[in-house]
């Protein structure tokens, strides 16, 4: 049995799991520790025979080469790093057992989404993931020093994912000193640099702040009753982060007025009008999703569609691709992108070296418009308030999927998660970072390429649309 070195981050696993491959261990064989006493403990309880053992392997290490040279794919690194953050005691030989394999079996293992490690990773990888996502959402910070500003909060994430989580809030605060601590480890940020030190219990943040009941105020203005899911609201929001928000404070109240702010509101038609939001199910899942679309009549699109058309692809796909609704081939198969604008898309995708398989396709509107002339039926921009009231369904693919990168096709999704001012011939191809992605782009619907009348312009933005997808697939 071989003992690693202790191992606690990723770059030490990394260092180690080196180490191993050049010493041509088997993962049946490492026995690896994350207690720095563990292996001094061991050696003293330990017969004569079974230390000379230790001694003997030892040896056998300091005379390992160390320059063996191996590579693996980017995807197993990125992969790693992310996995590494998770509490799973057993990651590190997971980590190991795969990474043996792809050295020396099957490189293109992480390609075999059945296999059971890969299967296994993946999971942890979207725990870890998801907890990031949570950690964006409900830091709160909290003024505890004028001169200079300064501004602290503290979070309980389920895993030790700080160093994932920290450099998102030195791009969104940049301007801002702030530090934020969770039991395991601390960020700090100077305006300049992080810095990373031990972590902190609760008790020892100053709680006192000012901008609370602002914050308060504003929440009880936003809150909308008419979408109020109790059951979603505990599973997205966990009670146990309650005790960091703010606003929690006011939820039970806020939920005891909700019928009777339901009924004021119909009376008196304030907001948009319904939303998807009323035909969301309990399990927030993409079959759960996808059945429960087909009853959606938020709009009046529903009336004149064939049926609704939800996103289809790779349920762990890190790159999502959105158009603007359903066109006539998509309304009658109940599929997204199998008309014209799919088989280009389609294309595109080959040329770029991407596999449809493996990405996720969806629209932000799920029921087709169009008016009828003669026996055809021609498409029909959707308007404001059809994309307010299908964007929920949207929102909830997004929050299962959680992509790497999102690639908006066209201007209607563009605008409906970069801002109606966006313009893609201003800003095609850019990354930009949306509350649902840090790296979202933008490029031209294959539609809008089929469209163009000029043959040189259209080959040109063909181009642009096999260009932004390799891209979009380099980032994720």
């Amino acid at each position: 049995m071989i003992r690693s070195n202790c191992v606690e981050t990723f770059e030490q696993w990394r260092t180690e799991a080196r180490r191993l491959i050049a010493m041509k261990a088997r993962p049946s064989d490492v026995h690896w520790q994350t207690d720095p006493d563990q292996l001094s403990l061991f050696e003293e309880g330990t017969s004569g025979s079974d230390s000379r053992q230790v001694s003997d392997r030892k040896t056998n290490e300091q005379s390992v080469p160390a320059n063996r040279t191996f590579t693996v794919p980017q995807d197993f690194l990125k992969l790693a790093e992310n996995v590494a953050c998770h509490r799973e005691s057993g990651r590190w030989a997971l980590l190991y057992r795969t990474l043996w394999r792809i050295v020396n079996e099957q490189r293109e293992l992480l390609k075999i989404t059945t296999d059971d490690d890969v299967y296994q990773l993946t999971q942890m990888q979207k725990a870890v993931t998801r907890d990031v996502h949570k950690m964006k959402a409900f830091v709160r910070f909290r003024k505890v020093a004028d001169d200079p500003e300064t501004f602290v909060a503290w979070h309980r994430p389920d895993h030790r994912i700080m160093r994932l989580a920290a450099p998102f809030f030195a791009r969104r605060f940049k301007g801002m000193r702030w530090s934020i601590f969770t039991p395991d480890e601390s960020a700090c940020w100077d305006q300049t640099s992080l810095q990373y030190g031990r972590g902190v219990s609760a008790s020892e943040v100053d709680s006192d702040d000012s901008l609370e009941e602002l914050w308060k105020t504003y929440y009880a203005s936003i809150f909308n009753p008419a979408r109020v899911k109790v059951a979603m609201m505990k599973r997205e929001m966990p009670v146990r982060h309650w005790a960091t928000l703010p606003e929690a404070g006011l939820i039970p109240k806020l939920l005891e007025q909700a019928p009777a702010r339901v009924e004021k509101m119909i009376e008196t038609h304030e907001g948009f009008g319904q939303t998807a939001m009323h035909f969301m199910p309990s399990e927030m899942d993409l079959s759960s999703l996808a059945e429960a679309v087909r009853q959606c009549s938020a709009c009046d699109l529903c009336q004149d569609a064939t049926q609704a058309v939800f996103g289809e692809g790779n349920p762990s796909a890190q790159v999502v691709l959105i158009g603007e609704q359903p066109g006539d081939q998509e309304d009658v198969q109940g599929k997204p992108f199998v008309g014209p604008a799919g088989q280009l898309l389609n294309e595109c995708l080959s040329q770029a070296g991407i596999d449809r398989k493996d990405v996720y396709v969806t629209n932000t509107v799920k029921h087709f418009k169009f008016i009828q002339r003669g026996k055809r039926r021609l498409h029909q921009k959707p308007n404001s308030r059809e994309i307010y009231a299908c964007r929920p369904w949207l929102e909830a693919e997004l929050s299962v999927l959680l992509p790497k990168v999102i690639v908006c096709l066209g201007a209607t999704p563009s605008q409906a998660l970069l801002g109606r001012d966006f313009r893609i011939t201003r800003s095609r191809g850019k990354l930009l970072q949306t509350e649902w992605c840090e790296r979202t782009l933008a490029t031209w619907h294959p539609a809008a390429v089929l469209r163009m009348p000029d043959e040189s312009r259209r080959s040109q933005m063909q181009e642009q649309l096999i260009g932004d997808l390799q891209l979009a697939v380099s980032e994720s």
